[in-house]
């Protein structure tokens, strides 16, 4: 008797409790839209099974509405990032000029110009691999992708222009990296997780610099976890920014805005 039209789904959906995934239901009907045919279907679940990235497998990410690529070795948008983008998009403008530190797959800004019908982008990734994936995810939207360190590789007609910063840089402390999912740990670089002893490092350099590169009344935005909000506060309050904590209960996201100071206004 041949299998019912149920029967593959059915069949995925139970590999996938197994192997302890929580949302084998919506992850089946993935998979199953991904793969050709059945030995492809069954590849993808065995890799899915071993801990690797449904986002990876799938080749995509839906974050914010957006279909952002993907690809192994990238840092995978989580969707509590969704609420650094609504806080984002409030302070800037269509035509604004923003800037995406530690970009990643360039998630944050691909979302921000989505939401606002267009950016002047500019997205800054030191992992090459992560920079090829901005690349083909931003150059759509007219965005630039620069590789190096922070701030080093930007143009410096960009000193003291930029109206927004985004950042999701690393803020898991080292010692708490082994307790991540291994989807995390084991499949995403650590580069893009390790944000030092007590997970602030980054911050601290991403406060430093920005004041350089913000215009006046122009705000950068950090997410950080609940832990580390007061010390990158502090950090952004010893760069001359003025510190606002805004957290979302719903998305268990904490976002810092660090805002310089416009000296042009009485």
């Amino acid at each position: 008797m041949p299998h019912s039209p149920q029967a593959p789904l059915d069949e995925t959906v139970r590999a996938l409790r197994a192997a302890g995934c929580v949302f084998a239901e919506d992850e089946a009907r993935l998979l199953l839209a991904a793969a050709s045919g059945p030995d492809e279907l069954a590849e993808l679940v065995r890799r899915r099974a071993a801990g690797q990235p449904l986002e990876v497998l799938l080749g995509w990410a839906d974050f914010c509405g957006v279909r952002v690529a993907v690809r192994a070795g990238v840092f995978v948008p989580r969707q509590r990032s969704a609420f650094l983008v609504e806080q984002a998009v409030v302070r800037a403008r269509p035509g604004a000029v923003v800037l995406d530190l530690c970009c990643g797959s360039g998630a944050l800004g691909l979302a921000m110009a989505a939401a606002l019908g267009g950016l002047d982008l500019h997205a800054v990734e030191l992992d090459p691999v992560a920079v090829r994936c901005a690349e083909g995810n931003l150059a759509p939207v007219g965005g630039r992708v620069y590789a190096g360190d922070l701030y080093d590789p930007l143009p410096a007609a960009l000193r003291g222009r930029v109206e927004v910063i985004v950042a999701n840089a690393p803020y898991v402390p080292t010692e708490a990296i082994s307790l991540m999912p291994p989807e995390a740990r084991e499949h995403e670089p650590r580069l893009a997780l390790d944000g030092g002893p007590d997970g602030v490092d980054v911050h601290r350099r991403v406060a430093a610099g920005a004041p350089d590169w913000l215009a006046p009344g122009g705000s950068l935005l950090i997410e950080t976890g609940r832990s580390q909000a007061g010390q990158t506060a502090a950090a952004l309050a010893g760069a001359g920014l003025v510190p606002l904590l805004v957290e979302s209960e719903d998305a268990l996201c904490t976002v810092v805005v660090g805002t310089r100071p416009d000296e042009t206004l009485p």
